[in-house]
């Protein structure tokens, strides 16, 4: 079977989507499309409203039928699928974990200055540091590691997945972050597949790559996202993983400016009531609705 991917046209994009094609075992053709986030790379992500910044172009892609499935990050896709699509099926998620690169957490000296274009990693960074400094970074991977080599920042943050993806060997330092420091975006290391809903023969197709651990865990970290209001840009994070009693979550809003940061873990099973379960005490109950209302 031949089929047609919709994808960014950066390495990293071209490399995820390379990988659902080995996963598949078929070929694909693959359908570049230019994103407002890669077109608008000197503003920041924020600035732009955040939601979708990197999907809507290839999702319209799907819609219109020039391709018949999108590759995403699953990091970049709001909670919100459109009308028309869906979520088809979730690989197998590589490390979802943050790395600095350029030092190591525990070697940070006081005033350090860090490079970041998520106001997610900033927030939780300032909130253990405040005596941190920070500049905004864009740009694809190597682009960004060029500006920690020239830009004067003593470190900058990036996926650990991307890293593993492109298999960089970097001569410098990455220090992966636990969770208890940095929590990782929403479905942060994994893929995101989407296509038309009514394409029950490319459906068939796709579910065949599906993890149901992954899935999992991905839909109870997107359920708390759409809680908070479905934008994958606000300063929140959430990881879930599997264990002995069910899924494990934890979840976390802040300020901008890290002044004030919430956390919420909770296990259970079901992982649209978890995810929305952790999201509305933080919202209702730690005073995260002021938290939103300041960010709007």
């Amino acid at each position: 079977m031949q089929v047609r991917a919709a994808t960014r046209g950066s390495a990293l994009a071209l490399w995820q989507t390379r990988h659902v094609a080995s996963l598949l075992e078929c070929e694909i053709d693959e359908v570049v499309v230019s994103t407002v986030g890669d077109r608008n790379t000197d503003v920041p992500i924020h600035s732009m409203g955040g939601k979708g910044v990197f999907v809507k172009e290839v999702q319209a892609a799907v819609l219109d039928g020039r391709a018949d499935f999108a590759v995403h990050s699953g990091k970049d896709l709001p909670a919100v699928t459109p009308d028309g699509l869906v979520l088809v099926c979730v690989p197998a998620r590589a490390d979802a974990r943050d790395a600095l690169v350029g030092a190591s957490w525990a070697s940070l000296s006081p005033g350090a200055h860090i490079a970041t274009g998520s106001v997610r990693r900033r927030a939780q960074l300032a909130w253990h540091r405040p005596d941190l400094v920070f500049s905004e970074l864009r740009g694809n991977i190597q682009t960004r590691l060029e500006k920690l080599e020239s830009g004067g920042f003593d470190g900058i943050v990036m996926a650990a997945a991307a890293i593993d993806r492109l298999a960089l060997d970097l001569s410098i330092p990455v220090d992966r972050l636990d969770p208890a420091i940095m929590l990782p975006q929403v479905a942060q290391g994994a893929l995101a597949i989407e296509c038309r809903a009514d394409d029950t023969e490319t459906i068939a197709v796709l579910r065949a790559i599906q993890h149901a651990d992954t899935r999992r865990v991905v839909d109870t970290e997107r359920a708390f996202l759409h809680e908070l209001g479905g934008d994958c840009d606000l300063p929140a994070g959430a990881h879930a993983t599997l264990g002995d009693d069910g899924i494990e979550i934890t979840g976390m809003l802040a300020s901008l400016d890290g002044r004030v940061l919430i956390r919420e873990r909770r296990v259970g099973t079901d992982p649209d009531h978890l995810g929305r379960a952790v999201a509305r005490f933080l919202l209702d109950e730690r005073g995260g609705r002021d938290l939103l209302a300041d960010l709007r």
